[in-house]
């Protein structure tokens, strides 16, 4: 596979996402206390060292410039109306100009290494690493909305890792509901809702999302089935915005033109960023799905979709899909 200009041979793609989480994160994003610890939680002991090669181990990863670039690009509306409670919350603009200036400057491919946190006790399992792209990945990333997904490559006869930070479109949706206690145990803490304060913030996120009935009913008018099931029960279709609501302007959350009606299977794969469609109405899928997953979810690379709705205005926001939301 080609990647920044780049052949390697692909091998296998860890199958847990890593959270991005509060602790890891440098203290400008951070959104609660403490100063932060540099390893991070990959998933049990057992399930790290498959993948990484064992106990132990040390591994050579990479990161490329354009996928840091995407990454920014995706989070800009985080850094220009903020969301989360930041310490750096009134300067967030400016660092996001800053730290888009520091990418560029960057070569294509960033190469850093990771080593196993073995003398930390218990079934989880972490790495850290001094090198400088590690540290990067930890100032610009935003924690309960970022994730990190990656990748076993050969490059030649050697072990590759391939790294990539994601923003998670769904998160910042629900961000406000829940908080994570990253640590020890690893728990997530579900807020019940008649313990939200509900804020004006709050109000017009909630009035936000109950106009999306609307924009439902129209959409349903103009694609009344899954084009790629041809599934027709209203109950169990989901109208799914193309550019995602949590980056969309008022007028683009009710535009039926960005959205289609999926089941729900394809709905979230939509969402996730795990397919995408052309304007010559083909389907994409990921290379971040493991090939026991592709197997399974009913479509293959390239399979044309005839009845996808597609036309000039659903193509502009399929374009932002395309650039931002797929798992390229």
């Amino acid at each position: 596979m080609n990647i920044a200009n780049k052949e390697f041979e692909f091998v296998d793609v860890f199958k847990n996402s890593i959270a991005v989480a509060d602790s890891w994160v440098k203290n400008s994003n951070k959104t609660g206390s403490g100063n932060g610890e540099a390893k991070l939680y990959i998933a049990n002991k057992d399930k790290m060292h498959e993948f990484y090669g064992g106990s132990g181990f040390s591994v050579h990863c990479f990161i490329t410039k354009e996928d840091l670039l995407k990454y920014m690009n995706a989070t800009k509306p985080e850094y220009q109306r903020p969301s989360q409670n930041y310490r750096g919350k009134d300067i967030m603009q400016d660092l996001w100009k800053s730290r888009l200036n520091k990418i560029n400057s960057l070569p294509e491919i960033i190469e850093f290494n990771i080593d196993d946190q073995k003398q930390i006790e218990g079934v989880r399992g972490y790495v850290n690493s001094d090198d400088s792209a590690y540290q990067l990945i930890r100032e610009i990333a935003l924690p309960y909305i970022s994730y990190i997904s990656t990748m076993h490559l050969k490059d030649g006869n050697s072990d590759i890792y391939y790294w990539k930070l994601f923003a998670d479109f769904a998160e910042m949706e629900r961000r406000k509901n829940y908080v994570i206690n990253y640590g020890k145990k690893g728990e997530e803490i579900i807020i019940p809702k008649n313990e939200i304060q509900e804020t004006p913030k709050t109000k017009e996120y909630r009035y936000a999302r109950e106009g999306q009935g609307k924009y439902r009913d129209a959409l349903l008018k103009e694609c009344p089935m899954c084009p790629i099931t041809q599934i027709t029960a209203p109950e169990l279709l989901i109208a799914s915005h193309i550019k995602p609501w949590a980056v969309c302007d008022d007028n683009e959350k009710i535009d039926p033109k960005n959205g289609f009606i999926l089941s729900p299977l394809y709905d979230k794969l939509f969402d996730r960023g795990f397919i995408t469609f052309t304007i010559d109405r083909r389907v994409k899928i990921t290379n971040w799905l493991s090939e026991y997953d592709k197997k399974r979810i009913g479509i293959i690379d390239n399979q044309q979709i005839a009845i996808l709705p597609i036309d000039d205005e659903r193509a502009k926001y399929l374009e932002y899909h395309n650039s931002v939301v797929f798992r390229n």
